[in-house]
């Protein structure tokens, strides 16, 4: 989904800018501010996996937890050839802001493996994902560590690792992953609760430009389960998607595309740039589209210092975690660009993450229409409250829901004290 682009910057040191920046509008204590700079556990895990052709390839996966002070840890899992250690702790401090922001009880996590998940067989990913299960489970439980999906990673990989983890212990155990298939704990809306929150938070941002939802020209970089959702939600609300792009290139339309039918042709053909009712163009283009709103859902660092003047659009909502740098947000600050940050933008799907968590603790599971009815009220409500901190402090919308999340988290850990 990324765009091949050399990125311009560590994500960690990305983070921590971020929230260096965050920590100026409030008054911690100097030893909290330190503690929140860094990762509360780090592994490290090169383990073997059994390949079709009956070698063994050695993969190393990472699993990072940030924080514990408000609940157990929760965040996704990426299989990418690009992942790195850094990424994986930039990551994890992103999900312990997202969960605070919305004020889930969770502390941020992050996993990944470096691989090409392209590249390798189904039997194949189930013996990498099945391993990497097994080594990470030291860290994992329904009350510890919570893994989810993430870039690359869908609910038959999330189905493996509860098997794994199942298996170890000789009873199911559906609450220690979230993203399941609906027929073994899994959630209904899951599947659709991150594009959904990016709809949401779309509509909301776009209230108060007062601008219209219907009509507005709308732009999609990364056109996975992210993206393609948060397209079809838009178009049936009323908005006009005019270009799309994954990491083969895109296709625009300035009269608009229809999300399903270009679904549809990815499904078929494999690529968005062939599309015959569009004109070809690349990621670089798709960001400087002539749209209203611009939603990068792909990897992180895509709108950088080198092309943020480019952007055309007049809201930014982050449908992935980190795409723009802080000095792209700078520019695009200075520009009058909203920018709806990740930590709250793409929320919709830790928080429906949580709803399946509690559903599998539980054994009692609510109806698609209560999914989606909770998840847009605490989405509204945190868009809100994000709001009114930035009103508040005078500062941008990733800043307020920074300086929301991490109140929230030294509050926590103030109460709690230090042990022993």
């Amino acid at each position: 989904m990324g765009t091949g682009q050399v990125t311009e910057a560590n994500p960690y040191d990305m983070a921590l800018a971020q929230y260096d920046g965050a920590v100026k509008h409030l008054a911690l204590k100097r030893g909290i501010e330190d503690y929140l700079r860094v990762p509360k556990r780090e592994l490290t895990v090169n383990f073997p996996v059994r390949m079709d052709d009956h070698t063994v390839k050695i993969f190393t996966g990472y699993r990072v937890h940030h924080s514990t002070a408000r609940g157990p840890t929760k965040g996704g899992i990426r299989y990418h050839p690009g992942v790195t250690l850094d990424e994986v702790r930039a990551l994890a401090m992103w999900m312990t802001w997202k969960c605070a922001v919305l004020n889930l009880p969770y502390g941020g996590a992050k996993g990944g493996v470096v691989c090409d998940p392209k590249r390798l067989s189904l039997q194949e990913l189930e013996n990498l994902t099945r391993r990497y299960a097994t080594e990470i489970s030291v860290l994992m439980s329904p009350e510890g560590d919570i893994p989810a999906p993430d870039v690359n990673t869908t609910p038959q990989i999330m189905a493996w690792i509860m098997d794994t983890y199942s298996m170890h212990r000789g009873y199911p155990v559906p609450a220690v992953v979230t993203g399941k298939p609906v027929p073994v704990g899994g959630s209904l809306g899951r599947a659709e609760a991150t594009g959904r929150g990016v709809m949401v938070s779309t509509r909301e941002a776009l209230a108060q430009l007062n601008l219209p939802l219907r009509g507005a020209r709308v732009a999609v970089q990364g056109f996975g389960n992210v993206g393609s959702v948060s397209a079809g939600l838009l178009h049936a609300a009323g908005a006009r998607v005019v270009a799309v792009s994954d990491s083969r290139g895109g296709t625009r339309h300035p009269e608009g595309l229809d999300p399903r039918a270009l679904v549809r042709h990815k499904r078929e053909s494999g690529r968005l740039d062939d599309y015959p009712g569009g004109e070809s163009i690349t990621n670089e283009g798709l960001l400087a589209s002539d749209c209203d709103v611009l939603i990068p859902a792909a990897l992180e660092q895509q709108i950088t210092a080198a092309n943020a003047e480019r952007v055309r659009a007049r809201l930014v909502v982050e449908g992935a975690n980190g795409p723009t740098t802080p000095e792209a947000d700078a520019i695009l600050a200075a520009r009058g660009v909203l920018v709806v940050p990740d930590i709250l933008a793409n929320a919709g799907g830790v928080v429906v993450s949580y709803f399946e968590w509690v559903q599998d603790l539980q054994a009692f599971f609510w109806s698609e229409e209560e999914i989606n009815e909770r998840l847009e009220r605490l989405m509204v409500r945190a868009f809100l409250e994000v709001g009114a901190t930035a009103r508040d402090k005078g500062v941008d919308l990733r800043t307020a829901a920074l300086v929301r999340a991490i109140e929230r988290v030294a509050e926590a850990i103030m109460i709690l004290g230090i042990y022993p």
